[in-house]
């Protein structure tokens, strides 16, 4: 039955399985991949619903600015290392940040298409609830 479910539909499954065992942490390893824009919507409200009821969520996702506009926390890794840590908002907020890996305010010229970045992009953004700290 679970293998005639949309992406999306398996997605949900797969953390209800999850939370049937009343866990103190769910861990979610890109949970919007490959999702329609819709169900990513839903999905980010799950996870923030949970976040909101007090369960302690540790999120990987590349879908940073949503994953960012729910998490308390949030830690960018690059090349296995953390390089950037903080609170979400203020990661939201700072404009070098939104520049470098959020694509926000971004300008384009032939001099800026040419440099090579200041900065490689991360490979995800980690992201975790005020109630539990991993280093």
């Amino acid at each position: 039955m679970a293998g005639t479910m949309s992406g999306g539909e398996q997605q949900m499954l797969a953390i209800a399985r999850a939370l049937m065992s009343e866990p103190v942490l769910l861990m979610l390893d890109e949970p919007s991949l490959g999702l329609a824009p819709k169900i990513v919507g839903e999905l980010f409200g799950i996870i923030k619903q949970l976040r909101e009821e007090n369960m302690t969520v540790l999120l990987v996702e590349q879908n940073a600015t949503a994953a960012l506009a729910i998490a308390d926390r949030a830690y960018v890794p690059e090349n296995g290392r953390i390089t950037l840590s903080g609170a979400a908002r203020e990661m939201l907020t700072n404009p070098e940040i939104k520049r470098m890996y959020l694509g926000i305010g971004m300008v384009k010229t032939a001099r800026a298409a040419a440099a090579p970045p200041a900065m490689p992009q991360p490979q995800a953004v980690s992201c975790y609830t005020k109630h539990t700290s991993f280093q």
